[in-house]
């Protein structure tokens, strides 16, 4: 057979193939519509959407192909491919591939002894490098090496249990399923081959652009998949589960902005009196007294459908307005001292970092124990320092006010606003230093030529020059900000108490998602949650922007 009936086969080969896709995906797809199949309606209608767009990239593929067109290959090549992945992760769950794993993970120990055997194997074959003048010598070294390897992963293999997994391996080849996707893995293999081969590339007359993208997105596919799989995928299933009533375990009903509208749902009524009863003004079954305003002198009830989502988004905002600036201002500062010439210097920058790797949950448990109200050190060193100024001057000046850190829901949010703004301070710090060496040292030596002080090299020279990587600070501080989540749950009982004066926005979601079981709801608030940061951050964009130009 000649290389051009060689092409000609391989191209008849995959015009049927696509052609056979191609019908099976539209009969799918119809399926799929019309709810043939045993699945939730948002599968079926999330089946024929990816059935649909396989059909349309099979029938594009086909008609391309036909025409000997190169972008029938690259289609071709792309939608295999993609196929080949999703059926080889069907593959791997019919044989219980996942389950071998975690198998292996148990029996594992019992093989680690043998992998020494390796390691000896490796000694051995490099004594090989010693002989160069003596071949025969050198060749028994290597050999021995070799066998002493081979040996070890033998027994490896013999003590994790490799014979019974590849018995129940082969078993699986009795079912049908199993067997008809093994077909089809090894049909999709076949089809990649053929149209990856240089011939019909160069039949096609693909060009050097079409290989380099072919092989740029071969090398990017794990992380595209991933990123489609476990980012955009969830995000997206959110998305549409937030107008939905979906409690986690029964069928999603379609209900529409219903969720959004309680969330955003107010209601304003006049008062004859600031203290005139809700009751009298506003429907108290549907809202929730949320605050009262004087305007103008007209004293005006605002009621909420859902009070404590206003009350979470006002406890997160406070959060941001003070622990954002209490963990950016100092750390300017810091790295500002930290960037000089000073002996030891690098030991202060890691002491200020640890904080930043240190674990969430047992800081917090250890400001727990310093918050205490009666054996904490935060208070014992105030009732101290009061008692050292009282005895300075002979009388009680002051008296120790037993701070209830935790308890008292004045305070409660500003110690969760110092240690979070404590954890932060390190990284921030970082990121400034980083900033700051970037800065040109003869900036510094001008401005000192022409009678600039301290405070004037660093108002005129540093701040400007690092308005760069203070956007980026204050953006993902204000980012982690409005995240809040871990420090109020480990801190605070109940969370977000003491009451709800510690109750954030995502510790309210979770509430509402996994204790009171309305994904729906909770979807509704992580997308109001994600517009609030988008805004936020598209205002401090714009701001550094235009600074930038002035």
């Amino acid at each position: 057979m000649t290389p051009r009936d060689t092409f000609r086969f391989s191209l008849q080969l995959l015009l049927l193939w696509h052609g056979i896709l191609a019908a099976a995906a539209a009969i799918g797809a119809y399926l799929a519509a019309t709810q043939a199949f045993d699945l939730p309606n948002w599968a079926h209608t999330l089946l024929a959407i990816l059935l649909g767009l396989s059909m349309a990239a099979s029938a594009g593929a086909a008609w391309w192909l036909w025409r000997r067109d190169r972008r029938g290959r690259n289609l071709s090549l792309i939608l295999n491919y993609l196929l080949f992945v999703a059926l080889l992760l069907l593959w791997f769950q019919s044989f219980n591939f996942y389950l071998g794993i975690n198998s292996l993970a148990n029996t594992f120990g019992r093989g680690v002894p043998f992998l020494l055997l390796l390691l000896i194997g490796y000694v051995v074959g490099a004594q090989a490098d010693r002989f160069e003048q003596k071949p025969a010598r050198a060749r028994f070294f290597t050999r021995a090496g070799k066998y002493i390897a081979l040996i070890g992963a033998l027994f490896f293999l013999y003590a994790v249990g490799i014979l019974a997994g590849l018995q129940s391996f082969l078993a699986r080849f009795s079912s049908l399923q199993a067997l008809a996707l093994t077909l089809l893995l090894a049909l999709l293999a076949l089809m990649l081959w053929l149209a990856w081969r240089p011939g019909v590339a160069q039949a096609l007359s693909a060009r050097n652009s079409d290989e380099e993208m072919l092989y740029g997105l071969l090398f990017l596919s794990p992380n595209l998949l991933g990123f489609l799989l476990f980012f955009a995928g969830p995000l997206l299933l959110s998305l549409y589960t937030s107008f939905t009533d979906w409690d986690a375990f029964g069928t999603r009903n379609w209900i529409g902005l219903a969720n959004y509208g309680e969330i955003f749902g107010l209601t304003f009524a006049n008062l004859q009196s600031p203290t005139q009863l809700a009751r009298e003004v506003i429907d108290i079954t549907r809202f929730d007294e949320l605050a009262r305003l004087n305007l103008f002198g007209k004293h005006i009830l605002v009621g909420a459908e859902d009070k404590l989502f206003w009350t979470a988004l006002r406890n997160t905002l406070l959060f941001v307005l003070l622990a954002v600036p209490l963990s950016v201002v100092p750390a300017l500062l810091l790295a500002n001292t930290l960037n000089a010439k000073i002996r030891g210097m690098s030991l202060f920058r890691a002491i200020y970092f640890v904080p930043t790797i240190a674990a969430v949950v047992g800081v917090a448990l250890i400001w727990r124990w310093l918050y205490n109200s009666t054996v904490g050190w935060i208070n014992y060193i105030i009732a101290a320092i009061i008692g050292w100024i009282n005895g300075l001057a002979g009388a009680e000046l002051l008296s120790d006010p037993a701070i209830g850190w935790l308890s008292d829901t004045r305070v409660a949010l500003l110690a969760v606003v110092i240690i979070a703004s404590w954890q932060w301070l390190g990284f921030n710090t970082v990121l400034f230093l980083a900033g700051l060496q970037g800065i040109p040292k003869s900036l510094y030596e001008a401005a000192t030529v022409d009678g600039a002080g301290s405070l004037a090299k660093f108002l005129r020279v540093t701040v400007p020059l690092l308005a760069p990587t203070t956007f980026f600070v204050l953006t993902t501080t204000t980012i982690q900000a409005m995240q809040l989540f871990d420090q109020v749950f480990v801190l605070t009982t109940p969370p977000g108490g003491p009451g709800t004066s510690t109750t954030t926005i995502v510790l309210y979601l979770y509430q509402s998602g996994f204790r009171e079981f309305r994904q729906g709801y909770a979807s509704a608030i992580a997308w109001v949650l994600f517009l609030l940061i988008f805004g936020l951050t598209l205002v401090q964009f714009q701001r550094q922007r235009a600074g930038a130009d002035a």
